[in-house]
């Protein structure tokens, strides 16, 4: 069995404070192992960007474990969280949010130039990614002169051009029709899968959502299976 890249721990968050306060995860327990796509089905409003943005080390919960790779945080500094993130994690959200006046290419090498990847390493590493997920042909096209899911799939290999343990995606189909929803989702389901990553993904599609390999749900606070 894989190893577990994510574990939520007894996780309890809320906003506020006393007769204002809104209880958002209470107790709430997850893991997530290499190579396994777990989806986050809930209505709005239920927690699901949080749950995401605390496995991110966005945001710390009032109480409660996460590790991340078997490394728990909950007594780092901001320092070393933010250096744990980034070594460990890749961040897909429902806008592309790739930078306009770079080709595709070059949003997928700079986040490892910045991380000190040598350029001539990172562009070999960026044209695998782009070749994995169907847009190397567009490499040196610009944002503006992708398609939709061009664009979100040019998202997904900036996010997991670092080799990330762990993928974290936000309603990354979320703006698309649903065949380029289906294609992308494909490709994100191929670098799961090529790069044994661990992935957790939110969405309001369900036909999605049934070809993770678990769907969880979240009610009142906790992180429960659920069957679609």
């Amino acid at each position: 069995m894989s190893e577990i890249h994510l574990k939520l721990d007894k996780v309890h968050r809320q906003y506020g404070q006393g007769d204002t306060s809104v209880r958002v995860l209470e107790d709430a327990d997850l893991e997530v192992r290499g190579g396994e796509m777990v989806a986050i089905v809930a209505p709005s409003g239920a927690g699901k960007s949080t749950l995401l943005h605390i496995s991110g080390l966005l945001e710390r919960p009032q109480s409660g474990e996460v590790e991340i790779v078997g490394t728990p945080t909950s007594k780092l500094n901001e320092r070393g969280r933010t250096m744990l993130r980034r070594d460990t994690i890749g961040y897909v959200y429902q806008f592309h949010h790739l930078l306009p006046e770079f080709s595709a290419l070059e949003n997928v090498v700079l986040p490892q130039m910045i991380r000190g990847v040598d350029k001539a390493d990172a562009e070999k590493r960026g044209h695998e990614l782009l070749e994995l997920l169907g847009v190397g042909p567009r490499a040196l096209h610009r944002p503006a002169e992708l398609s939709g899911g061009e664009q979100q799939r040019v998202a997904i290999a900036r996010a997991a051009a670092n080799h990330p343990r762990i993928i974290l995606a936000d309603e990354p189909t979320g703006n698309l029709d649903p065949a380029t929803s289906d294609m992308v989702f494909q490709a994100l389901t191929g670098l799961i899968q090529e790069e044994g990553v661990a992935a957790l993904i939110a969405t309001h599609n369900h036909d999605l959502a049934r070809r993770a390999d678990r769907i969880v749900t979240l009610r009142d606070g906790k992180v429960e299976t659920m069957t679609l």
